[in-house]
């Protein structure tokens, strides 16, 4: 069994079934693949960790993230948001990062949440944040085509419920 900070590596394997060979270092940030992983394995054996729940394109950005974290961590996210523009909360290269098409975007936080890695999970569910902060329920539905199912009295009351929102 060798020492925390070694140089052995896991292929993590995609819902497509394709390996990424990744430091055990780098792949312990997902909380999921560190209770996965068998200490107990010989150092020489490589272990594949299937996650069938990643789509390849995203578990390589996901590789992209985890390595870059560990040579330049993210700084925190203060709560709530200080703005809308992500640059201003993280940094260049994180803000970067999670300039993407919505559909990765939200792939990439259920993908956070699946294999439980926290930073990555922040950022994500911050650019959406990001995304919503300072708009109507109106302007939310439009950029995230959401369709409003409420009838106009259903609307209304929602809007009396929960008036105290607004006034804030």
């Amino acid at each position: 069994m060798a020492a925390e900070g070694d140089n052995r590596t896991v292929h993590l394997v995609s819902q497509e079934g394709e390996q990424f060979d990744v430091s055990l270092e780098v792949a312990k940030m997902s909380e999921l693949v560190k209770t996965m992983f068998d200490d107990e394995q010989a150092d020489d054996e490589v272990q594949e960790i299937p996650l069938p729940n990643v789509k390849t394109a995203i578990l390589a950005k996901i590789i992209e993230f985890a390595e870059h974290y560990k040579t330049d961590p993210m700084t925190e996210i203060e709560k709530p948001l200080k703005s809308a523009n992500m640059n201003e909360i993280v940094q260049e290269w994180y803000a970067n990062f999670v300039n993407v098409d919505q559909e990765v975007l939200f792939e990439l936080i259920l993908a956070a949440n699946y294999m439980d890695i926290k930073p990555l999970l922040e950022i994500t569910c911050a650019t959406v944040a990001s995304m919503i902060k300072g708009k109507t329920p109106e302007d939310i539905r439009q950029h995230f085509n959401i369709v409003n199912d409420f009838t106009p009295a259903e609307e209304a009351q929602v809007r009396e419920e929960n008036k105290w929102c607004e006034e804030a």
